[in-house]
């Protein structure tokens, strides 16, 4: 399949509207329509999910040829598959002769795709191999070469395939920036990085999609208030009383971390003595792989999450996807994570805890999701709908730390993650292409690695 006609252009056209009258970073709030208005949400699939790296799949999701998810890239659904050639592709997963869905499964493998409606047949790299009755074709009617769906550009970091429909979107690492830095104390804190255990959770909840990710991208506080009676529950007494000392936000191009630095906060939370004897065995290790710093860093009580819309909780094991369904729906995807070395019995301890505490059923995750569902409710009222929302927290703790890279403010209680996840929102909502979008952070890592 030709390249140039698969990585065409978007057209991104620019928005009618200053999105930063939307967002003030100084003072602290942000415009409750964001979070509910049709129009803004419609220039968020062009801006944000069109232009963006998002995340598709890990490669122990497809270890073999012919292995495939099927996913979404905003509200494009895709095909991620393994080739023949070994490499993953991602394309639509949306007929080029009718626009069909092409494949209804979540996962599975396969030598080829074939279209329920004409049986047009595709290979698992996106390439039209044939259709019935092509006899009813006059030469000439149709250059298969030319008839595959749409494919995105696809990089990959450290097991992680990520996929872009943006030709111009600046190169995956790049994107990264130094949130490599943060993200490698969660895929590369041991020998043989990570995998994802087998298993996707899918549940929906009536909220908007930024709720969501904005809560792992650095809403500690709300932890000690929403999540006591899980909490007590789960550790048999309520959350440590909070000390700001040593605890930070860290945010690099939009993507934020939120973390303490006592090392075990959140494997405590797990429940399993074996996987806190697990860590503490490993601790020394990270340090000599990772450096002291972020070998307390790991498993600290911390969230995390990668603009747009990929987060994860490090020390419990969850990984989610936050895919949009509207302005006022959202469709959640979660896995568990491990270390790939980790002892089986390690495994299912660490899958067993993160399902008790975050899953639709878990004791932490309902109390969330009812939140998030009334946030998004509230603003069906026009006077509501038409109020700011306070973001002011932490506007005076920025610092300049000597190893902590990224914009960096003191005290995990705070809203600094959230401020500057909704400037690079607005970033990218005003600029016509990636050459508009501001830098706003020098990286300290650029073209090197992180360790």
């Amino acid at each position: 399949s030709k390249p140039e006609l698969f990585l065409r252009k978007p057209k991104n056209r620019p928005g009618r509207d200053n999105y930063f009258r939307y967002v003030n970073v100084d003072a602290g709030w942000v415009d409750r329509r964001i979070f509910w208005d049709e129009a803004i949400y419609e220039r968020e699939l062009e801006a944000i999910f069109a232009r963006c790296w998002q995340f598709v799949a890990h490669d122990s999701q497809l270890p073999n040829i012919g292995d495939f998810v099927t996913t979404y890239i905003g509200e494009d659904g895709v095909i991620v598959s393994r080739h023949t050639d070994g490499k993953a592709y991602v394309y639509l997963n949306a007929c080029t002769h009718r626009g069909n869905k092409i494949c209804f499964a979540d996962e599975g493998n396969a030598r080829r795709f074939t279209c329920n409606y004409h049986g047009w047949a595709f290979s698992t790299a996106g390439e039209l191999l044939g259709l019935p009755s092509e006899n009813a074709y006059d030469p000439g009617d149709i250059d298969r070469t030319q008839w595959g769906p749409r494919r995105a550009r696809v990089e990959t970091y450290k097991g992680m395939i990520f996929a872009t429909f943006d030709p111009d979107a600046p190169g995956l690492e790049e994107y990264l920036g130094d949130y490599r830095w943060y993200l490698d104390a969660f895929l590369d804190n041991d020998e043989g990085g990570i995998e994802f255990l087998p298993g996707t959770i899918k549940s929906y909840a009536n909220a908007n999609w930024k709720f969501g990710v904005e809560n792992f991208i650095g809403d500690a506080y709300h932890a000690w208030w929403t999540h006591d009676a899980g909490g007590r529950a789960m550790m048999g007494g309520p959350f440590p009383a909070y000390d700001p000392k040593d605890t930070y936000h860290a945010s690099v191009n939009g993507h934020g971390w939120e973390f303490a630095l006592e090392g075990f906060g959140d494997i405590a939370i797990l429940g399993s003595q074996e996987v806190t004897d697990y860590y503490a065995a490993l601790k020394p290790k990270i340090a000599a792989r990772l450096g002291e710093l972020r070998a307390r860093l790991f498993g600290s009580l911390a969230s995390a999450a990668m603009f747009p819309n990929m987060t994860f909780l490090p020390g419990i094991h969850t990984f989610r996807m936050w895919l949009p369904r509207g302005p006022r729906k959202l469709e959640l995807r979660i896995w568990t994570v491990v270390n790939k070395n980790a002892p089986e019995s390690v495994k299912q301890a660490i899958n067993i805890g993160c399902n008790m505490t975050f899953n639709p059923a878990g004791t932490l995750e309902m109390d969330d999701g009812e939140n998030w569902e009334g946030n998004t409710r509230t603003n069906r009222g026009w006077v509501s709908r038409h109020e700011k929302l306070h973001y002011g927290c932490g506007k005076s703790r920025q610092i300049e730390h000597p190893e902590l890279p990224g914009i960096v403010h003191e005290g995990q209680f705070n809203d600094a993650n959230q401020r500057l996840f909704y400037q690079r929102w607005a970033d990218l909502m005003n600029a016509k292409s990636w050459s508009d979008v501001p830098q706003r952070y020098a990286p300290r890592y650029a073209g090197r690695p992180t360790r």
